[in-house]
Order: structure tokens, then C-alpha cells, then sequence
């Protein structure tokens, strides 16, 4: 009588294991943990002490009572936020935040996808091009906004002068003694600073687009535009979510631009909730205010990221 020989769990006849088979052993999860430990630990206590522990001091000293001398007197549960969102200046300050970082994006984004576009055909000195790209992102955001800042200055920035010699202006002018050309002289350079990255990050994408799928809509007979608008644009929507994204965030955040061109003009008229949190540390010595400013940006940051996702849904497929 022939044995039959069960080859369910074994790939051979032998009864050896299957090669690649599961040979998960119980219990080896806890084990595995502990191995880990040593190699995330450094990153853990990394994260802990640049971002944990300095968010939590925030949210701490937002809810405490902090003189100007620095003295903590107790409680005073969510008072500081009740009080900062009372002030009078503080839609004007939304106001322009909504503005600041909707205008800068959206040019930043619409004018990449042009460059990325220019810089992804083949064209004599392209690799030049290419790098010179990067040096507004090279450079120091500081060093790049203090260079404009002296050009647009009207006695002697080279700038001011530039635009009086060619006609555009009929005398220099103030860019950074009034908010509202300070505050439009700071977006253009926000979109300059952040055109590198995006660009880069776009042409990223474009280098992902298959050439047989452009090559067929030019089969069917799409012209130039509707090839752009139908294909290349669509299998970009990754790439646009991920630099809007990244950008939306830095933006938000920016504060050596705003500083450093309307850190000079008295008033609130050109700031934004970060330069608003700086100014209560910096002119008003409210530690507790500033916090509690600090806590309502980090929060407006999450529903803008999180609204973000839900409606671009970046990750898509494309039909």
C-alpha cells in the first residue's frame, strides 16, 4: 500500500518547508521591539527634545499668568487665548495671512510649472539654467531679503534706481515705509525664494510621466495644449500636492521676510499671526500671550493641512 504524503505545508516530499514560506514564531513581537530600541532611541530622544518638549513648555506657559519679568503666577486656564482672540487687529491679521500665503503659493506653483515645463526640453546650456535655479534656495532667506531690502531702498538701492532709469517710476519710492507695498515687495520675494524647490519638485514629475502615454495623445491627434491640460497636468497632481503642501506650511510659518521688510512700519497693518507672535514677545514681553498665539497658529496649520488632504486627495490615482 503506497503512503500518502500530505504536501499542504511542504514543498517537497521531504516535508522541508516551502523556500519563502511564513515561519513566524509566536511571541518574537516584544522581542523585536527591544532590539530596535537602541537604533530609534537617539531619534526619539531627538524628537523629544526639539519638538515635544518645547511644544508642551508652550502649551504650559499658555495657560499661566507670566509677567514681563518673566514671573510665573499660577493659572489662569484659557484666558490668554480668550484675550488674544479679543483684540481688535486680529481679523486684519488673518486677514492677511489667508493672503499672504494663498498669494504665494499660488504664483509659486502656477510660475514652477512654467519653469519646469521651459526647463524639461533640451536646449543648449540647460544644465546651466538648471543650477542657477537653485541659487535663491541655496541662499540664506535672511541674506536673499536683505539684499532686496537695500535695493528697494529709496536713496540708494539699485533697484529703486533701476526702475526710475527705465521709467517705470518717476521718483524713487519707499517700498518698505508703507504696509501695503511692503507687504506686496515681501510676497514677490516669498515666490522667488520659494520657486527652486517646487520647480524642482514639478520637473521631478515630469520626469515620471510615461513617454508612451504622451506619444498616444499625440497619436489621437491632441494638439500641444490639450496634451498639457489632459495628460501632463493630471499625472502632475502628486507632485503640485506635495510642493503646495510643503509650501503652504513654510509659508505659514515664514517670519525672517515679514521682519526684515515691514519690521519698521509701526502698527499691525503688515503682519501676519507669526509676526503678530513675535511682536507680543518682542515689543510686549507677554511670554503667555505669545504662547497661547502660538498654540491657535499650530492648530490653524493642522485644519488647513488636514483640509487640504481631504479635498485634493493628493495621492489619487489619476484615471
Amino acid at each position: 500500500m503506497s503512503q500518502t504524503i500530505d504536501t499542504t505545508q511542504t514543498g517537497t516530499a521531504t516535508g522541508r518547508p516551502r523556500r519563502g514560506a511564513s515561519q513566524k514564531r509566536p511571541g518574537t513581537g516584544g522581542t523585536d521591539l527591544l532590539h530596535a530600541v537602541p537604533w530609534t532611541l537617539p531619534a526619539l530622544i531627538l524628537i523629544f527634545g526639539v519638538v515635544l518638549f518645547p511644544a508642551g513648555y508652550m502649551i504650559f506657559n499658555s495657560t499661566r499668568k507670566i509677567s514681563v519679568a518673566g514671573v510665573d503666577h499660577g493659572s489662569v486656564g484659557f484666558q490668554n487665548y480668550l484675550t488674544v482672540l479679543s483684540r481688535p487687529e486680529l481679523p486684519s491679521i488673518l486677514l492677511n495671512t489667508l493672503l499672504w500665503v494663498a498669494s504665494v503659493v499660488v504664483l509659486t506653483v502656477v510660475i514652477s510649472l512654467a519653469l519646469a515645463q521651459f526647463l524639461n526640453k533640451n536646449f543648449p546650456g540647460r544644465q546651466w539654467v538648471r543650477m542657477a535655479i537653485l541659487v535663491p534656495w541655496a541662499a540664506s532667506v535672511v541674506m536673499t531679503t536683505t539684499v532686496f531690502v537695500y535695493g528697494l531702498d529709496p536713496f540708494y538701492g539699485i533697484i529703486n534706481k533701476f526702475l526710475v532709469d527705465i521709467h517705470l517710476l518717476a521718483e524713487p519710492y519707499g517700498f518698505t515705509k508703507e504696509p501695503v507695498p511692503a507687504f506686496l515687495s515681501s510676497i514677490a520675494i516669498a515666490v522667488f525664494v520659494s520657486l527652486p524647490f517646487t520647480t524642482y519638485t514639478l520637473l521631478a514629475g515630469l520626469a515620471g510621466i510615461p513617454g508612451d502615454m504622451l506619444e498616444a495623445a499625440k497619436v489621437d491627434g491632441a494638439g500641444a495644449v490639450r496634451t498639457y491640460f489632459g495628460v501632463t497636468l493630471p499625472n502632475l497632481r502628486s507632485a503640485i500636492a506635495l510642493a503646495s503642501l510643503i509650501n503652504i506650511i513654510n509659508v505659514f510659518n515664514s517670519l525672517p521676510i515679514l521682519k526684515l521688510m515691514t519690521g519698521a512700519i509701526p502698527g499691525y497693518k503688515a503682519d501676519t499671526t507669526t509676526t503678530y507672535v513675535f511682536k507680543l514677545l518682542q515689543n510686549e514681553q507677554r511670554i503667555d500671550l505669545s504662547s497661547a498665539l502660538s498654540v491657535i497658529n499650530f492648530l490653524i496649520v493642522l485644519v488647513v493641512v488636514a483640509l487640504y488632504l481631504w479635498i485634493v486627495k493628493p495621492m489619487k490615482e489619476v484615471s
